[in-house]
Parts: structure tokens; sequence; C-alpha cells
């Protein structure tokens, strides 16, 4: 799957989630450092992809997602990029971000690798957004097509809600 980054096509690694397709569990590391397993949590989860949690449009997203988070009580929001923990940590810290799960892919890539979100020339995450029920199946995607745009909160949320 192509996306582009800043105008320029990428082709995205990893396998190519669609909406009934079971995400498989994936490692990742917690702000702390401890793991953060995806069947380690029960329920809908609502997972955001983000290059950087360091730049304007990720900043916007997840604060958006965060307060989204508020008002949304049977699904966890977790949010997912290649950001050290140490950074993660700061950020979310600095952002008032408190109910959404910030955890790094940075180590393993495996969430990129699974989810086909990896820009193997930057090194980064492709901005998307998946919705998945208590079994781990795809209720919901967006791989967004300009990496650098803002992914369609109305139709992420219309799903989480419907």
């Amino acid at each position: 799957m192509k996306v582009k980054f800043a105008g320029t096509p990428v082709e995205l690694v990893g396998k190519e989630l669609k909406v009934g397709d079971v995400v498989e569990n994936f490692s990742a590391v917690k702000n702390d450092l401890s793991a953060f397993h995806l069947n380690d949590i029960k329920g809908r989860k609502l997972i955001v992809a983000v290059p950087s949690l360091d730049t304007s449009v990720c900043d916007l997203e997840v604060r958006r997602f965060n307060s989204e988070a508020t008002k949304l009580n049977d699904v966890t929001v977790i949010t997912i990029s290649m950001d050290l923990p140490f950074a993660q940590k700061r950020w979310c810290g600095a952002a008032g971000v408190d109910k959404v799960i910030a955890v790094s892919d940075h180590k393993d890539r495996d969430f990129a690798h699974k989810s086909g979100t990896y820009l193997p020339n930057v090194g980064l995450l492709a901005r998307s957004v998946f919705l998945l029920d208590g079994n781990n199946k795809v209720q919901y995607v967006e791989y967004v097509p300009e990496v650098t745009s803002h992914p369609d909160y109305e139709k992420a949320l219309k799903a989480v809600k419907g």
C-alpha cells in the first residue's frame, strides 16, 4: 500500500489491515519501560498510530482523542509511535494526556509490520486509525493518504459510537 509523506509517495511495509481482519498480538514498550501486549487490553480498542508526538498534527490528534476518550466508556484508546518511551512520557505529561495509553514501537517495530504502517525510509509509523472489537477483529480502519494530514476524526468516532 502506498501513502504520501510530505508529498512523496512511500510504499508501506507490513500487512495491510482491512475490516474483518484480526490483528495479531503485538508487543511494544510502555512509558515506564515495561512491556505492552495488545492481548493484555480487554474489550474494544481504538489504536491511533502517529509518526511522532512532537509534531503539530500528531500533537493535536492525540490531544483530540484524549479528550474524546473521556466520553467513551467502553473502548481503550492506545496511541503508538516510534518515539522513545522517555519522549512519550515527557510529551504526555506536558500535554496533560492521561486518558490515552501511549506506547512505543521503536524497539521491535512489531506493530509496524503487523499493521502495515511502517514507513521504511524514515523509520516512522504512517498515520492510521484502527478500531478493534474485543477479539481484536478490525471494525474500522483508516490509513491516512498523506501522513502529514489529520485522520477523519468524525468517521473514526462514529465507528466507535456506532
